[in-house]
């Protein structure tokens, strides 16, 4: 925003949602950032109607998944496109995105997918690498490592997780995602987050976009608990929009799901904990967790 001179407008604290309000009544906005909460909640509220996006080309979503069905309800209902990249701030910050271009007064997607984050930035190399380093083969999940010139010389006095972070001039991000035919990335999940049941993997961002789908569902995240049948278990903490049962959303997950990614516990919540951009902090739910004994 400030290279290309545009007007920027801060809004230093966005809840309650209405605290947006005065700036887009204000300001014919053209662009935006969010987060994935954000890009749910908006189309909730009753003052967020299509005419205060007008304007708007499009949103620029990061620092956790998108959901693809947030995604599609958000341009549904505002008729602006959502943008993802990756990135992280080891990268300063970005290393892929979904590239869009300009069609009339709209932007359209220079891509068929929907719910990536597009293609490495030039100049930018992005591997796929298993537990051992090595490559692995289009469409399957391993690690992502990156090596380009965004990518940071080390942590400032910390040699040993330089060390550990940078192996050959290579950065290893701890995030898990695959690589379509074409060089796509589409993001899985963070590596220390992943669920482990009965020797399968349970990524916690496909539950949560699978429970997402809920209508009765405002709010989601997963985190994996101990478990003496499997090695551990999936459990969900929820946020309501109106009442539901466990046994409802289990048996819409099981419509959806395998049988082991299906949560074993759910847990109903007022609000799931953030961080202050709005990324559920599935530590403290795990610390949760374990305090349950």
């Amino acid at each position: 925003g400030f290279h290309t001179g545009s007007h920027n407008i801060l809004v230093p604290n966005p809840r309650p949602l209405k605290n947006l309000l005065p700036a887009f009544r204000k300001h014919a906005i053209t662009w935006m950032t969010a987060v994935n909460t954000l890009l749910k909640a908006l189309p909730d509220e009753p003052w967020f109607t299509p005419d205060l996006t007008r304007k708007m080309l499009g949103a620029f979503a990061g620092g956790m998944q998108t959901h693809p069905a947030v995604l599609e309800r958000w341009e549904a209902h505002t008729g602006c496109l959502v943008i993802e990249g990756f990135g992280l701030s080891e990268t300063s910050p970005l290393v892929t995105y979904n590239a869009a271009v300009k069609d009339g007064s709209r932007l359209r997607r220079t891509m068929r997918q929907v719910g990536g984050v597009g293609l490495p930035l030039p100049g930018t190399d992005l591997r796929i690498v298993d537990d051992e380093g090595r490559e692995v083969a289009p469409g399957e999940h391993g690690e992502i490592v990156v090596k380009g010139p965004q990518v940071m010389r080390g942590y400032w006095n910390q040699p040993g997780e330089t060390e550990r972070a940078l192996r050959d001039g290579w950065l290893h991000t701890g995030d898990i995602g695959r690589l379509d035919a074409d060089g796509y990335l589409q993001i899985t999940d963070r590596k220390k987050d992943m669920i482990i049941v009965s020797g399968f993997n349970v990524f916690p961002n496909e539950v949560e976009a699978c429970i997402a789908l809920h209508p009765d569902v405002a709010d989601v995240a997963v985190v994996g608990e101990p478990s003496d049948l499997t090695g551990e278990a999936v459990r969900a903490f929820v946020v309501l929009k109106k009442e539901l049962s466990v046994e409802e959303l289990r048996a819409h997950c099981k419509r959806l799901l395998a049988n082991y990614k299906v949560p074993t516990s759910v847990s109903f919540l007022a609000e799931i904990p953030k961080n202050a951009v709005g990324k559920a902090l599935r530590r403290k739910l795990r610390r949760a967790v374990e305090d349950e004994g």
